[in-house]
């Protein structure tokens, strides 16, 4: 079966539709690219959704350590070169002031957030910057 389906609106917009759930999502094009800027841009979902990722995997260690993490933040920085346009680099900032684990608990949570599949999944060429803040 499908994962998802993706609709093009027009002006530079598209719907995308995750099968299972039904749950949509609208995206648009970034200002610096002829777009509106008014919707996650389909680069601001890949740099998103490796946050988010990173973030399953640590709920995964978490649920199993007992370790409460749901005031766990983060925000992303996505960097774009040129020639050819792509993603250079993502800076994520986790905010994790307010867990309360222990150093060999953090090393842990630390580890699962970057061996998520995601971040295996993109080009090495793309910089990725991850800072756990306590």
């Amino acid at each position: 079966m499908a994962t998802s389906k993706v609709e093009y609106l027009g002006q530079l917009s598209t719907k995308l539709t995750h099968l299972r759930s039904g749950k949509e999502i609208i995206t648009d094009a970034p200002v610096d690219n002829n777009g509106k800027g008014q919707a996650f841009s389909p680069t601001d979902l890949v740099s998103t959704a490796l946050c988010s990722c990173m973030m399953t995997l640590m709920g995964m260690y978490a649920e199993r350590a007992e370790i409460d993490i749901t005031s766990m933040t983060a925000e992303i920085t996505k960097n774009m070169a040129s020639n050819p346009r792509r993603i250079a680099e993502v800076i994520i900032e986790f905010d994790m002031s307010g867990i309360t684990a222990t150093e060999k608990e953090r090393i842990k949570l630390e580890r699962a957030a970057l061996t998520c599949p995601v971040a295996l999944s993109l080009s090495p060429e793309l910089k990725q910057v991850v800072n756990f803040n306590y």
